[in-house]
């Protein structure tokens, strides 16, 4: 096994950002996991919400090609891919048509959260580490997207708010997505 110097490529890669953009690696997996238990959740027959199944599955591959682009750059900067074990997902939906819809965004914008809080620490320890690239990667692929997708649930869970119990709404609402 390499140890890290023996990375030609490696410069100006600080040993905490190799382990942060890891933590990072594992966490959109984690979040593209839990969106793909999303998915099969509204996939069941009792449920059978097929616009939510494409959405959150939609949602899990985003998640899956974000923690490949981090891949490649750690291999790029000279640094070890650490993965671990992705932790069962820990959401528990009702199975009200309102209730369940409005519970999985929130459950969405609670990942997105965390997934941009972790993205803004791992920005600062490249500010701190004078590693311009590494700021200029995380605002180019990740960081303006991770705004625009907070500010999209947190839209659609308004709407879900002001339609609450109405089956009807809720239909049309996932429908439309």
């Amino acid at each position: 096994m390499s140890n890290n110097s023996d990375f030609k490529c490696r410069q100006n890669w600080s040993k905490l950002c190799e382990e942060k953009l890891n933590i990072q690696i594992n966490l959109e997996l984690l979040a593209s996991y839990n969106y793909f238990y999303l998915s099969s959740f509204f996939g069941r027959d009792d449920i059978g919400l097929k616009k939510l199944v494409e959405y959150f599955n939609k949602a899990s591959l985003e998640e899956r090609e974000h923690s490949q682009i981090m891949i490649e750059y750690q291999n790029k900067r000279g640094g070890i891919v650490n993965l671990n074990t992705i932790q069962k997902p820990c959401i528990n939906l009702t199975s009200s048509s309102y209730e369940c819809v409005y519970e999985a965004f929130l459950e969405a914008l609670k990942l997105e959260k965390k997934v941009n809080q972790n993205l803004l620490e791992l920005h600062s320890i490249g500010d701190n580490d004078g590693d311009a690239q590494f700021c200029d990667f995380l605002e180019g692929e990740f960081l303006k997207e991770q705004v625009d997708g907070i500010s999209e649930l947190s839209q659609y869970i308004s709407q879900l708010e002001m339609i609450k119990h109405n089956n009807y709404a809720i239909w049309e609402f996932v429908n439309k997505l």
